[in-house]
């Protein structure tokens, strides 16, 4: 988790004023040395363990469950509405307002999650892209390396060296 020095550094990067020259209060060596203190700030930051939202309303935790025990399942959010006797639009309402991210996102963040125990298991990144309900390894490689910031590959052969005694 980035500390609140660096979140400020970043307001003060990225605020309004950065935008119009005159109302600019850092000249750009000072900028320079906030860059600085922000990349030496986040290089010192605690990676933040993947956590996936629960959902609380009933039609939400039962599209959660049957995915919980079938991450491979590819059925549309309509389809799975359907099941449970709701509309896609409530449902992506749901997740949105719930959740903070639409159905596909966290239905990706679940199949990273298993698929993390499945590499931690010892499984081959082939194996655990189709049993994740990826169409292919490559597929596969771009999420994970989207949400988790590295290849599976190389996640398991660092954590393979975290854990050897």
């Amino acid at each position: 988790m980035a500390s609140d020095l660096a979140r400020e550094i970043l307001l003060t990067l990225t605020g309004p004023g950065n935008y119009d020259p005159l109302a600019r209060g850092y000249d750009r060596f000072a900028r320079a040395r906030l860059h600085r203190v922000l990349v030496d700030e986040l290089h010192e930051a605690h990676e933040q363990p993947l956590q996936l939202p629960e959902p609380h309303d009933d039609r939400l935790q039962a599209i959660a469950q049957n995915l919980y025990k079938k991450p491979a399942d590819n059925t549309s959010l309509a389809e799975l509405g359907q099941t449970i006797g709701a509309g896609a639009r409530t449902l992506s309402r749901l997740f949105h307002n719930e959740l903070g991210m639409t159905f596909y996102e966290w239905r990706t963040q679940l199949r990273i999650y298993h698929a993390l125990v499945l590499l931690a298991d010892g499984h081959d990144i082939t194996h655990v892209a189709h049993a994740c309900g990826w169409a292919n390894p490559s597929s596969f490689i771009a999420a994970f390396t989207n949400i988790i910031g590295t290849t599976p590959g190389r996640h398991r052969t660092s954590h393979q060296r975290d854990n050897t005694p």
